[in-house]
């Protein structure tokens, strides 16, 4: 099963052992001393049990996992100074996705079913997907 969530941040990319040189040549634009917005999408996909009887994870449970988890926590924030996840953690789409299955992972356990993967869409063309998927998977 797999939900789709949005949430507005803003980040800075930028990475203290590079030099501002290096991470301006790096980052480009994205490295903005004040930082800059994207509408992210996130889509949590967890493996649950099929057959008779009532799901051990319903969609509204697992919408209620990810509210408090991640929107509630992410949402209208900079991800460099307002969320303790990214103090010391450059917030790339990859990283930001990592993030959120790290937050996720146990409570949706918890709830009766398996956090399988997440994937965080930064625009419409860039998306990373935690954990990756080999090319032999």
């Amino acid at each position: 099963m797999t939900e789709q969530f949005e949430f507005s941040a803003a980040h800075r990319l930028h990475c203290p052992e590079l030099s501002d040189d290096e991470n301006q040549r790096t980052f480009g634009k994205c490295n903005h001393p004040s930082g800059h917005g994207h509408n992210y999408r996130i889509a949590v996909a967890v493996r649950v049990r099929t057959g008779t009887g009532a799901p051990a994870l319903t969609t509204g449970v697992l919408e209620a996992i990810v509210t408090r988890m991640v929107l509630d926590r992410f949402d209208h924030r900079h991800l460099n100074v307002d969320c303790v996840e990214f103090a010391e953690l450059n917030p790339s789409v990859e990283n930001i996705a990592r993030v959120c299955h790290d937050l996720l992972s146990d409570e949706i356990t918890a709830a009766g079913a398996a956090l399988d993967h997440v994937t965080v869409w930064e625009t419409a063309k860039t998306s990373a997907t935690y954990p990756a998927r080999s090319l032999a998977d």
